[in-house]
């Protein structure tokens, strides 16, 4: 049994080591939350008119908003493609260089480099390169696909951020794929070899079900990102053309600190919150029931 003086004791040893996180856990993360909700059930027409209560109401505008929805649907169908083409490629390189191939090393700072480079900066790069050097690569080669302006166009447009997520984030998901693909034993597909076993056998019979952690990890961290992606859709479109680009984070900012409509805005970040828990609960959740089974 604890006498009171050990847990006095326990306690402060507790507060000492865990004290500190749970303040700023609070500070940047809890207090910011309560006080956001907060603002959904008010009103205020600028940041320093006095807050009006309106209780519900934002929610009910917030579901009525079309272009809302509409914004989550082209989020939805971005996910899509991001998540799965992040993710084979991100595996593709890590699988690349891990086989031995010279220079490996090299590759792998290479490919990690663009994960560096913050969003806003690489929407300004890739937007040179889209509107000045791919037309004009297009105009000298004759390739009517490259010489149309991506970003003008509504469906290229979209897939021109698709393709520069790839190049930012496929880097560091290879990381995470390689630090699995080194914990795979090597004895036990030197063994698989010698059985008879080819190279396509070996990567989905053995490698890829021991790697579900790893794919765990690397599917839930680019479901968020690409949820809550705004700096390189702001940088690199701005929405736009005509809106067909606007992801439902720009959405939430626009409607918020451009149209003033604070309440609305925290509302629909609060949906959309809610629907990025849901999403990445299930996903870890039947995620970790493979792992289980593999």
């Amino acid at each position: 049994m604890l006498t009171e003086k050990n847990k006095l004791k326990r306690l402060g040893n507790q507060l000492f080591f865990t004290g500190p996180t749970m303040l700023f856990f609070a500070m940047a993360v809890l207090i910011p939350f309560i006080y956001g909700f907060y603002l959904t059930l008010t009103e205020m027409a600028t940041p320093s008119s006095p807050a009006v209560f309106k209780g519900f109401h934002n929610y009910v505008d917030a579901i009525r908003d079309t272009r809302f929805w509409d914004s989550m649907w082209l989020t939805i169908k971005y996910v899509g493609a991001t998540v799965v083409l992040v993710n084979v490629v991100g595996f593709a390189l890590s699988y690349l260089v891990t086989s031995g191939l010279r220079g490996q090393n090299f590759f792998r700072t290479a490919y990690f480099t663009p994960n560096l480079i913050g969003g806003l900066v690489l929407g300004y790069i890739w937007q040179f390169i889209f509107v000045q050097s791919l037309p004009s690569i297009g105009e000298k080669l004759g390739i009517e696909w490259l010489r149309l302006g991506w970003l003008g166009d509504e469906h290229m447009a979209f897939w021109a951020i698709v393709i520069v997520t790839i190049w930012q984030s496929a880097g560091y998901m290879m990381i995470i794929f390689i630090a699995g693909l080194i914990s795979v034993p090597k004895d036990m597909l030197e063994a698989a070899t010698i059985d008879g076993a080819n190279a396509w056998q070996r990567l989905t019979r053995m490698v890829m079900p021991m790697m579900i952690p790893a794919f765990v990890v690397t599917i839930f961290l680019s479901l968020k990102n690409a949820f809550m992606v705004y700096d390189l859709n702001f940088s690199l479109t701005e929405g736009g053309p005509f809106g067909s680009t606007e992801m439902v984070s720009m959405h939430v900012v626009q409607k918020a600190f451009v149209e003033y409509k604070y309440g609305v805005g925290q509302a629909e970040a609060i949906v959309l919150f809610v629907i990025v828990a849901l999403v990445t609960g299930f996903q870890v959740y039947f995620s970790k029931r493979m792992e289980v089974e593999a």
